[in-house]
């Protein structure tokens, strides 16, 4: 992977790592405050995508390594 890809990557990981831990925050503050549970759901699958979209990006920064 060129490096001014790689730079992207990271720079769009950093961005969803920041954008996963708000949700976090703002479901803890969402059941904190007795939010009501199908709204503090559908933030965690909200949450979940960008873990997974998380997952896929940090795999193509990180090279699969057969040992």
């Amino acid at each position: 992977m060129p490096d001014q890809e790689q730079a992207e990557v990271r720079l769009m990981v950093a961005r969803l790592r920041q954008e996963h831990e708000d949700y976090d925050v703002a479901i803890n503050a969402m059941i904190a405050t007795g939010c009501d549970a199908l709204r503090v759901q559908r933030m965690k699958k909200k949450k979940l995508v960008i873990k997974d979209k998380l997952s896929k990006l940090e795999d193509q920064i990180i090279p699969d390594i057969i040992a």
